[in-house]
């Protein structure tokens, strides 16, 4: 009896799944990474020994509390009424609309006021408006 050699078939792994998983990975990783694009400029500012100008020092400051009490320019007002404030910025800044307008309010203020403030920059013209805020804390969760 004359046996037919079997020829060996060759063992091989089939990678078409393998690049099916791979090219899903890949599309997963694109779709939920964002994309920020920071840049920063490192600078180092001139010295220089002088007074500062008068422009330089003048600003409206509008300091709110957590009670919602305006102080304007380290100047307590007598109530926290729209029209009050108002009366008070038109005469600090003299008509100078171009002073820089810095709203500072603790974090527990209500909105209310802090928008007040801001209507009334608005209204009065004020282009430079600030709100200060204060840097998180590294490493706090």
């Amino acid at each position: 009896m004359k046996f037919k050699r079997q020829r060996s078939q060759e063992v091989g792994v089939d990678l078409t799944p393998l690049i099916d998983v791979v090219f899903l990975l890949l599309i997963f990783f694109m779709v939920s990474t964002t994309f920020t694009r920071e840049s920063h400029l490192n600078i180092e500012l001139p010295e220089a020994n002088g007074e500062r100008s008068e422009s330089e020092a003048e600003l409206i400051d509008v300091v709110i509390n957590a009670e919602g009490q305006y102080i304007l320019n380290d100047r307590t007002l007598v109530n926290n009424r729209r029209e009050t404030l108002e009366r008070a910025v038109r005469e600090l800044a003299q008509d100078n609309t171009s002073l820089p307008f810095i709203i500072t309010a603790d974090a527990r203020t209500p909105h209310e006021f802090v928008v007040r403030a801001m209507d009334v920059a608005g209204r009065l013209g004020f282009a430079k408006l600030s709100i200060t805020t204060e840097r998180e804390a590294q490493g706090s969760e």
